[in-house]
Parts: C-alpha cells; structure tokens; sequence
C-alpha cells in the first residue's frame, strides 16, 4: 500500500464504498491508535496486518456487530381479542336486556287481556326485523370503538418507568416508575380464560392517592413476562445495578418446589380442572414462562373447601334476597293474570291441605327452604370461587391464585407487606379454624367510587381462607418466614374494662337496648292515640301489646348476646410487641389478631375521654399504610402504665424490648 493509499491524517485504510467517512480513530490509553472499523462495528481487538488491497473483512478480523439501543422503547400491543371480545360481551347485554324488555311487555301485555290476532302477524315481523337491525348495528359500532381503541391502546417498557398510552380523542399516558410498584396482579373471566387471555392490574404504593394500572386482554404468557420484568426491573433499580435480563432459565420451567416436611401439598377435587384450564391455556394462552423459583406452596384440601362454604353464606344470602326482589314485579304482573291467580289458588288449596290449616308450619317449611337453598348455594360458590387455590412464594414474592371459572392472580413482594391478620368468626372459633391473610398498600381501581374503596380496603391478600390454627405458624414460616418471632404473649387489657365494655356494647352500642326503646315508644303512642273504648279499636291495641312483648322477648335475647360478646371481647383482647414486631388482637363472637413490624408503624398514639381518666385506663393506636388511604389499629382500654409503657417503645429510637 502506497502513501497515496493511507489517510494523510492517521494512516488508516481507505474507507470501503458506501462507508460514511471515519471522524476519529478509536484509541487505547497508551494512545496507540486502532484502525478505523467499517460502519456498524466497533474493534475488540487489534486489527491484523492490511491485506492486499488495502480493506479489511470486519468479522475475519474479529470485529464485533454492536447492539442497537434503540431511544425509543417498544410499543406492546394487547391482544386482538379486545377488539372481539369486548363486542361480543356488550352484544350479550345487550341481548339480555332486550330479552327481558321483551318478555315483560308481553306479560303486561297478557295482564292486560290483550291477545295476539291475525293480523298481527307482520307488525310482529317488522317489529322483529327492526329489533335485529337495532342489535346488529350497535354492535357494529361498538367493534368499531373498540377497533380504534384497540390501536390507541399499548404499552411500553422504557429504562426507567413503564408507560401506559390509551384513549382515542383524549390521549392518556400513565407513568409508573418501576420502584413504585407493589403487586402485579391477573384476572380472567370464563371467555377470557378460554381465550387465553387475561386482565393485568399493576398496583402501586401509593394508596388511594394513586389509581391501579389496568392493563386488558392480554395474553397469558405475554402477561407471566410482563410481571417478571417489571419485578426485575424493580430489583435492578433497588439495587443500583443495570438491568440486562428478566426472564431467567427456560419457558415452563417447575424447578424449585418444596413443600413442608411432614404436609404434602394439599390439593381437592377442583384442582384437576382449575388445572387442566390454566394448562391449556385458552387459544391464545401462549407457553408458559418461568417466573422464578418457588419455595415453597400449599394448596386447599377437600375438607377446608367445603368448610369455607359452610362459615362463609352471608354473601350469598344477600344475593339471593337481591334475586327474588329483582323478580317481585315480574312474579306480580304473571299473577295477576288469570292462570297466575290459578296457580296461586291451587297452591293455597294445597298447603292448606299439606298442612292442616297451620299457616304458621307453612310459612316455617319455607323460611327454612329458603336457608337450606343458600346454604347450598354458598358451599357451590366458594368451590368454585376458591377452586385451584394455590399459595406460593417464589423468591421474594408471595402469590396466591384461585377461581375455577373466574381465575385470580394476586401477589405481592414481601418488603410491602404491612401485617399478618388472623380472622376467626363464631363458627370458625368453634371448628379451631381461620382465615389467613396479608395487609397490603392497595391502589384504588380506576373509575372506582370511594365507598368500593372502603369496603375493599381491609380485606388484604387472603393466604388461606380456612385453615386450622394450630397450621398457621407453618404456614408464616414457610410463606413468609420474615414474621417468624410475632410475639405471643398478650398483655391483656385492664381490669375495668369489663365493666366499660358491658356499658359499651350492652347500652351505647347495644341492639337490643335501642330495639327495646323504640318498642317501648311505638307502644305508647299506640295506646295514646288509639281509644280502648272504641269496638273497632281493641282488636288494633291487643295485636299491638302482643307483638311488643314477643319484640321485648326478642330484645332480652339481643341484650344477653351483647352482655356475653362484651365478656368475650374482655378475654381475648389484648396486646403485645418485642424488639422488631407489635400483636394487637380484638376478641368478642370473632376474633382479629394483626401483627405487624415495628418499621411499619407510621406513627403511634394514645387516646383517653374523661370516664377512660377517672378508670385510669386508655386507648392506643397504630396506624399503618395497609390497605387503601391507610390503616388505624386500635385497642382500648388498656391500663395507663401499658399505654406510656408502648408509646415510648413505639416511637423512634425508643424503648427496645428483648
């Protein structure tokens, strides 16, 4: 190579064709240039001795493709059943609502003794025709909202934080920095899980200030990657180190599992099919990732399954009072017409006849009938809420999962979780069972009302619904081992305040003692106003008196309850802490015991109103960030040294008790 043939500056070869021109030579400290590489490399090496011809092959001479890091992150579509599921499910509302529209003006039609003719043949038709061609077309519209949502709708995984972007005329993008994420949870109905698709809910820690990320339609293995690299993302961060890789080892990896010595996972006849839906994964599941190692897992037996149904019907009772009221004014246009009030006689001739006239033994059969139809019904829905129950921990995470037909997906990282709450109702205390659960910071739900807020509030991740007591320990170890030394020893509340809480939940909190009082005052008004000299009168005062002695009955009862839950509450409350946690436990007919670590307390105080001074007693509270807004644990009545004593251990660099 001649003179003419190296760069006049630094002696470099010519730059191939189509190569833009080289700026400056890449150099080692010594300052001992390198040849300037072709486009697109960069040197991990010395360039060897110039060929013939004065141009050197890049990957002959060692010289490495770099990564292209591109500035703008990628955008992460949901999947295209948002666009066709999303129609169909308001096209099945619609169709339910049209049916119901539908069936009751034809009832009212019928109340009316109106009939169908001849001629009304084709009105019905066109009135058919008209009512399809209505259907059709708002569903057509609604595929194609949900089309141009369905492009304005996508994700993106930037360096720092994750970025929602949605909305069609009002653009919205929501920022969620990765250390600001607490849980990322998964729920998928019956067609979504037979999609293989589900709906991702990133919670942050912000409370009620902040609203929960949701994320729609995604798909299943598309969601299990997204939840891995928002937690190592998050980890990197934490950390200060770079992050490079989210999803360790291979896709369906199961290494790992470990379960306590001496209890075998626990596992019921709904395991199978839970198991069987989430292994095939719906048509677009997608293979399943490896999230981690897990720990250690437990699962629901036969037995807790059904017991969970058995102590757990009141929100099945109140459904089906919402179901036959729904019904009151369909069931009173059918009979009012002349078959319904057929029906209705034939029925009163029959229980008359069942019953020998007893109307009191009629109205008891169906009062317990109704009981024993929810009784069944609250067994049928918590099996198949709670079917494929699993609870994990995978690294620093716990998770739990369940739902047979509506599959739920909840986990949270330990260094959230706020408290351990043990609940024991009536019959749960009886059986020597629980629930299990974990307080946690909660994101309120967009389009959420504050009284939604409220009630979701204290529920916190359930670990176990039904479990008995003497296996919860093993399960804190295993689950989360970080709660191992939760005092145990209770310092009980203070002598007088048994007397107080017979006070208080006997009269000012009591239902019997108000129930008692207003009796007592519709009973005098009754007899004030109403004449006993008046024939027509007696029969009025004498059903009135009756019934107000059965109420006074009633009330008694009422009273004797709040006397014995006031003596129970007395037994079981008390607290306790040690160096690194505080117990705070509430007794009665149930019982609530939270433990939660000292560093969690935001702040603690004591409270006291003039009866709890003259009884030297006072109430002490803690307030948490479990929960939506925050949490106040409180206990009252507890003597005035044990209040003083807790308030100086409770406050930073108080007291340390061993």
């Amino acid at each position: 190579m001649t003179e003419e043939q190296r760069h006049p500056e630094s002696g470099m070869p010519p730059v191939p064709p189509g190569a833009a021109p080289a700026q400056q030579p890449y150099s080692q400290p010594n300052q001992q240039p390198y040849q300037q590489p072709a486009p697109g490399y960069y040197p991990s090496q010395p360039m060897p001795a110039q060929p013939a011809g004065g141009y050197v092959d890049p990957a002959a001479a060692g010289w490495q493709q770099p990564v292209q890091n591109s500035t703008e992150p990628m955008k992460h579509r949901v999947h295209h059943s948002y666009i066709w599921l999303g129609s169909l499910q308001v096209a099945g509302m619609l169709i339910v609502i049209a049916f119901f529209s539908v069936f009751s003006s034809v009832i009212g039609a019928i109340a009316d003794g109106e009939s169908i003719g001849r001629g009304d043949g084709p009105v019905l038709l066109i009135v058919g025709i008209a009512v399809i061609v209505g259907l059709i077309v708002i569903v057509g519209l609604t595929a194609l909202i949900q089309t141009l949502s369905y492009k304005h709708l996508y994700y993106e995984i930037g360096p720092d934080e994750f970025n929602l972007y949605s909305g069609i005329f009002n653009k919205k993008r929501v920022h969620v920095p990765y250390q600001r994420i607490q849980s990322v949870n998964q729920k998928a109905t019956l067609v979504q899980r037979l999609a293989g698709v589900c709906t991702v809910n990133i919670d942050t820690a912000g409370g009620s200030a902040n609203k929960a990320v949701v994320i729609p339609y995604l798909q299943n293995s598309e969601a299990e990657r997204l939840r891995t690299e928002l937690f190592a993302r998050k980890q990197a961060i934490l950390s200060g180190q770079v992050y490079q890789d989210a999803i360790p080892g291979q896709p369906g990896s199961q290494a790992g599992y470990a379960y306590p010595a001496g209890h075998p996972a626990a596992g019921n006849v709904l395991d199978m099919p839970a198991e069987i839906l989430t292994d095939v994964r719906g048509v677009f599941g997608g293979a399943a990732v490896d999230t981690g190692r897990v720990s250690y897992e437990y699962g629901m037996s036969n037995k807790e399954l059904v017991l969970t149904g058995l102590s757990n019907n009141t929100g099945f009772a109140l459904i089906i009072l919402a179901a036959i009221g729904s019904i009151a004014g369909l069931a009173e246009q059918i009979l009012s017409t002349a078959i319904g009030r057929m029906l209705v006689d034939n029925g009163i001739d029959f229980v008359t006849r069942s019953f020998a006239g007893n109307t009191i033994w009629a109205i008891t059969g169906i009062v317990v009938a109704v009981f024993l139809v929810v009784w069944v019904f609250s067994i049928i829905g918590a099996c198949i809420s709670y079917g494929g129950f699993k609870a994990r921990r995978r690294d620093s995470r716990i998770e739990v999962e369940h739902g047979l037909l509506q599959h739920r997906f909840h986990g949270v990282d330990i260094d959230r979780v706020q408290s351990v709450i043990v609940k024991q109702s009536f019959i749960r205390r009886l059986l020597g069972y629980c629930e299990l659960s974990l307080g946690k910071i909660d994101a309120a739900v967009e389009n959420s009302s504050e009284d939604q807020q409220k009630s979701l509030a204290p529920q916190g991740l359930v670990i176990h619904p039904f479990v008995k007591m003497d296996r919860v320990p093993e399960i804190l170890a295993g689950l989360v081992p970080e709660f191992a030394d939760v005092p145990t020893e209770s310092r009980p509340v203070a002598k007088p305040a048994l007397r107080r809480a017979i006070i208080r939940r006997g009269i000012l909190q009591g239902s019997g003692f108000w129930l008692a009082v207003v009796v007592a005052m519709g009973q005098i008004v009754v007899n004030a106003v109403v004449s006993p000299t008046n024939p027509d009168a007696v029969s009025l005062l004498f059903f009135v008196n009756t019934g107000a002695i059965v109420l006074y009955v009633l009330c008694v009862l009422l009273l004797v309850l709040d006397v014995i839950g006031a003596v129970l509450w007395y037994r079981g409350s008390g607290f306790a802490y040690n160096r690194r946690f505080m117990q705070i436990s509430n007794g009665g007919f149930s019982r609530e015991s939270v433990s939660f670590p000292r560093k969690k307390i935001q702040y603690g105080f004591t409270k006291t109103n003039p009866f709890q001074r003259n009884a030297r007693v006072a109430t002490i509270n803690a307030r948490t960030a479990a929960g939506i807004g925050g949490t106040t644990l409180r206990l009252i009545d507890v003597t005035e040294q044990d209040a003083e004593t807790w308030l100086d251990w409770v406050k930073p660099g108080g007291s340390m008790v061993q």
